[in-house]
């Protein structure tokens, strides 16, 4: 090989190790961010739960429901949440969520599953308003638009609020906004997503990791 030869070989290395390194410490930044953000969100909830006298107001049980189907494919699944009620206006605890969805797309068939848990903290404003966060762990086999088979666990962590109504202490709906803050590129609520800002020719050039949540909640008791 040529003294050139060498110095262009050397130097394509070089571009990709370079590159490498950089896409890493995207990575590390990214990773560390959110670690950041969970973190404090937790920090957040053990000094209010910690220093402020709190009261048990009984609890209920959430249930959001996912459903979708058309000839190219579908998706059925959703999310169960136990809320405990303190002072009156926090719902918080534990969530499980189990999705199945399955694709016909030019023939190709195929199918999976989603499944994980999380917490979640809602505050409830007069009987009216609501706001909260809801972070989950979730094990999927997505990466981007391909199908990987090693599934891999992603987090999101959705802040949003919107309107909670209670009917005769037999069922609460909420129904609101949320803004995902991770935004996992292999997120599964990634075709949810609802914001897309467009060009001026109408090509879609971002779209915003916001979606629409419906919960029903059912006292179980104090």
């Amino acid at each position: 090989m040529s003294c050139i030869g060498n110095f262009l070989y050397k130097d394509k290395n070089s571009y990709r190790n370079s590159t490498e390194v950089i896409q890493n410490e995207v990575i590390f930044v990214k990773n560390y961010k959110m670690k950041k953000l969970i973190y404090s969100l937790f920090t957040l909830l053990f000094i209010n739960g910690t220093y402020a006298q709190t009261s048990f107001d009984g609890s209920e049980i959430g249930l959001e429901l996912v459903a979708s189907a058309s000839n190219l494919g579908g998706s059925v699944g959703g999310d169960l949440k136990y809320a405990a009620i303190l002072n009156e206006n926090w719902a918080v605890g534990p969530s499980f969520r189990l999705q199945r969805t399955w694709s016909n797309n030019f023939g190709t068939k195929f199918g999976y599953s989603i499944y994980g848990g999380g917490i979640f903290a809602h505050y409830r404003l007069k009987n009216t308003l609501f706001g909260g966060a809801e972070f989950e762990m979730l094990r999927c086999p997505l990466n981007y638009v391909n199908i990987n088979p090693n599934r891999n666990w992603l987090a999101t962590l959705f802040i949003g609020g919107g309107f909670s109504r209670d009917f005769n202490h037999k069922i609460r709906i909420n129904a609101g906004v949320f803004y995902d803050v991770i935004n996992a590129a292999n997120s599964p609520f990634r075709s949810s997503y609802v914001l897309k800002i467009k060009d001026q020719n109408g090509q879609v050039q971002k779209i915003l990791p916001v979606i629409y949540r419906i919960s029903f909640f059912f006292p179980i008791g104090k």
